[in-house]
């Protein structure tokens, strides 16, 4: 049986390229771990946006654009596209979770999860355990 895909979120995506992140050194570990028991990354564009964003704002030009090189060079990492049909899951996530803090990012994310049956997220975020997901980086890990 194949090793089980992980969903890489932004929040996962800046533990690992910030030093100065509290789940820095857990970031590097557990990606190093994942990767030796050839878990397979995905991730989405949406994701990705959200990433180089944070990057621009946080660190500069220069992060941003070594993440999106990265991304674009990575044979680890298989980038999903949200298109028509993943975003009009999302809209509904997000309609119907008015009592939830999720961004629509967070909704597109849930919605590639749910459609690839990925259940473990490279995340420090909790609206991933919220949503039914397993937040790996919250101590969450699953082996």
């Amino acid at each position: 049986m194949a090793a089980a895909d992980v969903f890489m979120d932004s929040a996962g995506f800046l533990a690992l390229w910030d030093a100065a992140d509290e789940y820095h050194a857990a970031a590097v570990r557990l990606q190093a771990e994942l990767a030796r028991e050839r878990r397979r990354f995905q991730t989405t564009d949406y994701v990705v946006d959200e990433t180089v964003t944070l990057l621009r704002m946080r660190h500069s030009h220069a992060a941003a654009k070594d993440f999106l090189d990265t991304v674009a060079s990575s044979e680890t990492l298989h980038l999903e596209w949200v298109g028509p049909e993943r975003f009009q899951a999302a809209s509904a996530l997000f309609r119907r979770h008015a009592d939830k803090e999720w961004s629509f990012t967070d909704c597109a994310s849930f919605a590639v999860m749910r459609e690839l049956t990925i259940r473990d997220a490279f995340t420090t975020d909790h609206h991933f355990r919220q949503a039914g997901f397993v937040p790996l980086l919250m101590g969450g890990r699953t082996r």
